[in-house]
């Protein structure tokens, strides 16, 4: 049986797509990972189960039209819709070499801006959303939210757990509660 502590989050089934069992689905890896004939992991009553796509297609910058192999209908897909995709992380470290980097490898890590100085201490990347997130915990134990974009980003110290950002001005105070 799969264990969950192996697996890494690697998308999400958001809707169904026409009548043959088509699911749209957002990823966080490359795509030719799912054409390649990985498993993708879906929790179903509790157990994670393996699933192989038939075929993949995009649909937009992170958005594909997944079908999965025994799913054939949209009353088959309606069953996955909002489930959450996984991955062995042993299948995603041989997909990617073994210093692949995953969004949960980085919970700890420094926050530290080019500008501003040291921000916190990465909680968690929220992914709920299309925008994903870096939710740093800061000295005064307030939550900060920092989109993750390339753009914020200059680079990732794995050696001493630092992601160094360079953040626009103004974007910091955007998560500064006001006083009424």
């Amino acid at each position: 049986m799969i264990e969950k502590k192996e697996l890494v989050e690697i998308g999400k089934f958001q809707k169904t797509h026409a009548l043959k069992g088509e699911l749209n689905a957002l990823l966080e890896v490359d795509p030719e990972y799912v054409e390649d004939k990985h498993p993708l992991i879906i929790e179903t009553d509790g157990i994670p189960v393996p699933f192989y796509a038939e075929s993949i297609r995009p649909k937009g910058a992170s958005s594909y039209l997944i079908k999965l192999e025994g799913v054939d209908s949209v009353e088959d897909a309606n069953e996955l819709v909002n489930s959450l995709i996984y991955a062995p992380r042993t299948a995603l470290e041989e997909y990617g070499g073994e210093d692949m980097l995953l969004d949960d490898d980085l919970e700890g890590f420094r926050v530290v801006d080019h500008n501003f100085g040291e921000i916190g201490v990465l909680e968690y990347i929220d992914s709920a959303t299309e925008n994903e997130l870096l939710v740093v915990k800061t000295p005064d134990d307030e939550e900060v939210f920092i989109p993750l974009v390339d753009d914020f980003i200059v680079d990732i110290d794995q050696e001493n757990g630092i992601i160094n950002t360079s953040l626009p001005e103004g974007l910091l105070d955007l998560n500064k509660k006001t006083e009424k």
